[in-house]
């Protein structure tokens, strides 16, 4: 596994008194067959990083929760990147997704909405970007 560096970029933000921001992203009507495969859910991650700069430490986890509960019932993501993490559930129920990413680096907020909205083929979008001191 790779070693964890320090971030230049985490020490800039410190520096202006921010921790990082987090970006909170509900998503509604999704692709039923994107949100149910961990193949596209490791694809869409591998994406992310790619597209925001984000550097992966580790694999991405994509454990399956709520096989004794319809309204759970879903894939979860998580993937450290060098400057915190991305993490996310998938509502098979209700074809929803909720995705938070964090970073103490910064990251063009907008693009990341715009790209996961398109990748899952959802209907509506929820985002709430969060300044965490």
């Amino acid at each position: 596994m790779k070693e964890l560096t320090k971030d230049k970029r985490c020490e800039e933000t410190t520096a202006n008194r921010s921790f990082g921001v987090e970006t909170v992203i509900d998503l509604y009507g999704c692709d039923s067959q994107i949100i149910r495969s961990e193949a596209k859910l490791r694809e869409y991650v591998d994406r992310l990083c790619e597209l925001l700069k984000m550097v992966k430490y580790g694999d991405t986890f994509t454990p399956y929760f709520g096989l004794n509960n319809d309204h759970t019932a879903g894939y979860s993501v998580l993937q450290f990147i060098e400057t915190s993490s991305i993490t996310g559930h998938f509502s098979e129920n209700t074809n929803a997704a909720y995705l938070n990413i964090f970073s103490c680096g910064e990251y063009d907020v907008e693009k990341a909405a715009e790209f996961t909205k398109d990748f899952f083929g959802a209907e509506k979008i929820v985002k709430r970007v969060i300044d965490r001191k």
